[in-house]
């Protein structure tokens, strides 16, 4: 096996192509760069399954597009390069994971608008719609994006809004436990 050396974007790019969890670098760059006929038929790319009569097929749909595909390898490869533990305010470490979700999966992050609970909408496009939904909601803009979030809840309930975020922007369940861990270990139980 041979090394090279790529520049930080190159990575983030080739981190945010990942399809399966584990999904190896050189298995993405054969995916990506090499055409199906040199692809050798025991070293099928991660992207491919057989099926029981040998046809290969893509899991992603033809009706899918790149870009409504859930990007959790680059929000995963973004936090990595974060010290998530330095920042001691939990709201302030809560928009940053959620600004690079919405980052790295913008088209999906509107779903996030359906969110809400028995009297309060958790996103809205603007302040005032938030501070219409109750009297202490402390709405705050999720950095780089025009979407508003309330703040005032305790760091559970955060870790359960994120949880609905990650799901609602396509994450896996798996996915969905390793980015609550890198959010807030110390509230694990």
């Amino acid at each position: 096996m041979k090394s090279i050396q790529i520049e930080d974007d190159l990575y983030h790019f080739i981190a945010s192509q990942t399809q399966d969890i584990g999904e190896s670098a050189s298995d993405i760059l054969r995916r990506l760069v090499m055409p199906e006929s040199l692809l050798n038929t025991d070293n099928k790319s991660v992207s491919e399954k057989v099926t029981p009569d040998s046809t290969v097929t893509n899991p992603i749909s033809n009706t899918q597009s790149a870009d409504s595909i859930c990007q959790s390898a680059a929000v995963f490869s973004e936090l990595e390069g974060q010290q998530l533990q330095a920042i001691p305010k939990i709201v302030e470490r809560w928009l940053l994971v959620l600004s690079i979700i919405h980052k790295h999966n913008t088209q999906q992050f509107a779903k996030v608008l359906g969110m809400s609970g028995r009297n309060r909408t958790y996103f809205a496009t603007d302040k005032d719609t938030l501070l219409g939904t109750g009297s202490s909601t402390n709405p705050k803009n999720v950095p780089g994006s025009d979407y508003w979030v309330i703040t005032n809840n305790n760091t559970a309930k955060k870790i359960n809004m994120l949880k609905e975020v990650a799901e609602q922007v396509g994450f896996k369940s798996a996915e969905i436990q390793q980015l609550i861990e890198i959010f807030a270990p110390e509230h694990i139980e």
